[in-house]
């Protein structure tokens, strides 16, 4: 009985065993094999955050004074980086083109008072032209009372004429009169009826050059007789019309010059003095000029780095990246960080990309660059404050699921 005990003991003994034993090498072999997929999945070999880098340049030759802040300080757009100042600039068409001004302007005020000078002597003119005509007037009424007055004495003269006519007739009928005295008589007629002929035409004419007058035309000697006053109006309003119509060929080049002047003067301004504002968001990654340094135009006086174009540059193997496509979804986990940003292939450059890294904050190893090149979008390092401008900060990518992400995101 003793031995059968021990044999059945020993049979357990060996059967928890074995079982320990497969327990044991499945448990190896898992590790073995989580191990394995851990190491053989998709898996960036460096991975770091990256940023694309402007460059300040100087728009006028000056010297450069430098607001002071560390390398490295965050920035915002629109704050100032410094300022240049160039008192020495050279103003000469400015200079001249405000002598101009001057010099415009001068003849504008003499042709102005030219202008009002001559529309002084023009009323002064008119008053003496209307005096003249008024008086003038009063002449000619005068003139054709007295024609009036003498074609009536004619008339008088004739009708006693023509009675002396008739008296003498019948006397010489009569035998009282000689022959002598009736044709001296008729000739005292005739001459009567003459002078009222004349009479007559000097009343029509004296009666004409009232009516003319009147009427602002003066008549003389068979011409049109303008007053001196109004011919010397006439005269000055073609030179007023002169003077003004150069007045304002005068006045527009007074403008244009006004124009021009602003022009330059904001040209002078902005070559005395400017101020240079940062162009992003980010940080200040490097000074190529300091403080008291005179600069010339185009020179580069700071780089910034702009945060909100932060990206993640990886390379990886052969074999990796030949499995990856434009918009291929991919991880991104930071040294030190268990938390998992997500990201999106955005460019696939492959071996010796060095070119792409000129305009990149972070410039990638030799090591690097004998791998695969790859460019992946993450948003989380442009949204997320806590982890903007981590510009550097290096990392693992990885493309595939790997067995113990489900215990990474438990812990993240």
């Amino acid at each position: 009985m003793p031995s059968r005990r021990f044999r059945v003991g020993s049979g357990r003994v060996l059967g928890m065993r074995a079982i320990k034993i497969v327990a044991g090498l499945v448990f190896v072999f898992l590790a073995v094999f989580v191990i394995f997929k851990e190491q053989t999945a998709g898996v960036s070999a460096d991975a770091f955050v990256n940023a694309r880098i402007t460059t300040t340049h100087a728009p006028i030759a000056g010297t450069f004074e430098l607001v002071a802040r560390p390398v490295g300080a965050r920035i915002s757009q629109g704050d100032t980086l410094g300022t240049i100042s160039d008192p020495l600039v050279d103003d000469v068409r400015l200079s001249d083109l405000v002598q101009q001004r001057a010099a415009a302007q001068a003849e504008v005020d003499r042709m102005a008072g030219t202008g009002t000078g001559l529309q002084t002597t023009i009323e002064q003119l008119r008053q003496r032209a209307a005096s003249h005509k008024k008086e003038r007037i009063e002449q000619l009424r005068a003139l054709a009372d007295g024609a009036e007055a003498a074609k009536a004495a004619a008339e008088a003269r004739l009708r006693y004429a023509q009675l002396s006519l008739e008296r003498f007739k019948r006397l010489s009928v009569q035998g009282v009169r000689t022959g002598e005295s009736l044709e001296q008589s008729q000739s005292l007629a005739e001459v009567a009826a003459l002078d009222v002929r004349y009479a007559q035409e000097s009343s029509r004419i004296a009666r004409i050059n009232l009516a003319a007058a009147e009427h602002g035309i003066l008549l003389g000697d068979g011409y049109n007789d303008t007053p001196y006053s109004q011919q010397r109006i006439s005269e000055l309003e073609v030179r007023k019309a002169e003077i003004e119509a150069n007045g304002k060929a005068q006045l527009a080049n007074l403008e244009a010059l006004e124009s021009r002047i602003r022009v330059e003067r904001l040209r002078v301004n902005r070559l005395t003095s400017t101020t240079l504002e940062a162009n992003v968001t980010g940080l200040v990654w490097d000074y190529l000029a300091v403080t008291g340094e005179v600069v010339l135009p185009g020179q580069s006086l700071l780089r910034l780095v702009d945060c909100n174009s932060a990206i993640v540059t990886l390379s990886v193997t052969e074999r990796v990246y030949n499995g990856i496509t434009l918009g291929s979804s991919a991880a991104f986990r930071m040294n030190g960080s268990s938390r998992i940003l997500q990201g999106t292939v955005t460019r696939v450059a492959g071996a010796g990309a060095a070119s792409i890294y000129e305009n990149l904050a972070i410039a990638p190893s030799e090591r690097h660059l004998a791998r695969f090149d790859v460019t992946l979008d993450v948003p989380a390092l442009r949204e997320d404050s806590g982890l903007r401008c981590l510009i550097g900060r290096t990392g693992r990518v990885f493309f595939e699921e790997r067995p113990l992400d489900w215990l990474r995101r438990l812990w993240s």
